[in-house]
């Protein structure tokens, strides 16, 4: 329980990192790749065994953390076209829906159970999610011609966590998970200095201190929600479909709770309803448990 209860704490702590940001207006990009660089040192740091960097190289899961590096990018990309195009709750739900895609990887790959109350659980936490992300009267409104970028996301983010657990099962030694987190923290942040080099080759380039300092700070929580929830994913506290689904319901409720308490964000009914949605989700794929 305490593995999950600091991946959610830990992925909510990015939350009101990026809300922050808006409020001192540093620059996403750029301090996202510092908080990559910071991941990577973190997780170097808290490897307990000695390993040499050239060892790196030899492990079965080291070209799926480079693909996983590169994705993280990637989506990090397609979230930002999404949000100019379609706005800041389109991401949200794109984001956070695309936990039905690891779910739907343990129960068919793992063969997870699926009883009455895991089912209600997770049709209950889906709701919860697109509830409590609509921050419009009006719901989600998104023009045909960018309808394939919220669906990327959703792709890209359901494939993450799904490769997350798959080797978390198959490849991944206990004691290499911060060696392996860092590895994947480096590739992305080497390909985010690429794209840096570039945009200074380009005069686009501008250097700010708080740019550092916010990808420090979102860097911390960074390393420990993906440490974190593969430690989760190791426990047997549930199976990994209750995993994913009580991690993302649980971030977004609290994530809504916390807009309300530090930044006087007003909630509408519907995502009054949609937190309501998600306490009983999380308490029906705990019965299941039972």
């Amino acid at each position: 329980m305490i593995p999950l209860a600091l991946s959610i704490l830990s992925s909510t702590m990015i939350f009101v990192v990026f809300k922050l940001f808006s409020r001192f207006k540093i620059n996403t990009l750029h301090a996202l790749v510092v908080n990559y660089i910071v991941a990577c040192f973190c997780g170097i740091i808290f490897q307990e065994s000695k390993m040499n960097i050239s060892e790196i190289p030899h492990f079965t899961w080291f070209p799926f953390a480079l693909g996983l590096g590169a994705m993280f990018i990637m989506v990090f990309n397609l979230m930002a076209i999404t949000t100019q195009r379609s706005g800041l709750s389109v991401v949200s739900v794109a984001t956070k829906m695309s936990v039905v895609i690891p779910i739907v990887f343990g129960l068919l790959y793992y063969k997870e159970s699926l009883g009455i109350f895991k089912v209600l659980g997770i049709i209950l936490a889906l709701a919860a999610v697109y509830l409590a992300s609509i921050k419009k009267q009006d719901g989600l409104k998104i023009k045909p011609a960018n309808f394939i970028f919220p669906i990327l996301v959703f792709m890209g983010s359901g494939i993450i966590d799904t490769t997350i657990k798959y080797l978390e099962g198959e490849y991944i030694a206990e004691n290499d998970t911060p060696i392996f987190s860092a590895t994947i923290f480096a590739m992305a942040a080497l390909l985010g200095i690429l794209y840096l080099i570039v945009q200074a080759i380009k005069g686009k380039f501008k250097f700010e201190l708080k740019n550092v300092l916010g990808g420090i700070a979102l860097g911390i929580p960074n390393y420990f929600s993906v440490y974190f929830l593969v430690q989760a994913l190791r426990s047997d506290i549930l199976e990994s479909s209750g995993i994913f689904t009580v991690n993302n319901v649980a971030i977004v409720m609290v994530s809504t709770l916390l807009g309300i308490l530090l930044f006087k964000e007003k909630l509408l009914t519907k995502n009054w309803v949609g937190i309501g949605l998600a306490i009983l989700g999380i308490l029906f794929i705990a019965f299941e448990k039972l």
